[in-house]
């Protein structure tokens, strides 16, 4: 290419829009990496990954209880939006009952939007917000979706959305939540921990 004044055509880089709800983050970073929860209910964690099947992507909402990192709620859908981010919370809700708690997200539109922050007012619970480009910030869920990657989409190509969808369901719900252990639990699954030491 040099011998024959041929030059690559550099492509510009691609830069995500930023939205007006992600300029201004509408809370504070209440939790401030304090992933140690000692009381059922007090501290919610959620955010939203991605899992690629031959038909598409499926995202993923969870809603995390720090204190036995349990997954109390999650959602699937082939796009990310409020409507996926709400009802991983409502999901979370129904089974929890109404607890005033901490809720922490990123600073993403699909949490700071209107309709998400309503709900979580209603139920009393307290908005908080990692800094911006932070993962660290939210990193027990940010490393439950590298286990989960990890350990299951990464065994296998999801056919369709279809067979990802019903598989996360199983995991999150037939082996994540009830028999996989936690070294940080005393080697306990989140179901078991829950059982054995909870004191609401």
């Amino acid at each position: 290419m040099r011998d024959d004044g041929i030059v690559a055509r550099r492509r510009k880089k691609y830069k995500k829009p930023v939205s007006k709800q992600r300029q201004t983050p509408v809370a504070e970073n209440l939790l401030n990496r304090e992933f140690k929860v000692h009381r059922l209910d007090s501290v919610w964690a959620s955010d939203v990954s991605y899992f690629w099947t031959r038909k598409g992507w499926v995202h993923l909402a969870v809603v995390m209880d720090l204190y036995s990192r349990k997954i109390i709620g999650w959602s699937m859908g082939d796009r990310v939006d409020k409507e996926l981010t709400i009802n991983a919370l409502r999901m979370a809700l129904d089974r929890r009952g109404l607890r005033p708690v901490i809720h922490h997200s990123d600073q993403g539109a699909e949490y700071s939007n209107k309709d998400f922050q309503s709900l979580l007012k209603e139920h009393l619970i307290k908005p908080s917000m990692s800094r911006k480009a932070n993962c660290y910030d939210n990193a027990v869920v940010e490393s439950f979706f590298k286990t989960i990657k990890a350990e299951l989409a990464y065994q296998q190509m999801f056919q369709d959305i279809d067979q990802a969808r019903s598989a996360i369901f199983e995991y999150i719900e037939v082996f994540y939540n009830i028999k996989r252990l936690h070294s940080g639990l005393g080697y306990l699954s989140p179901v078991d921990y829950e059982r054995i030491n909870s004191v609401n």
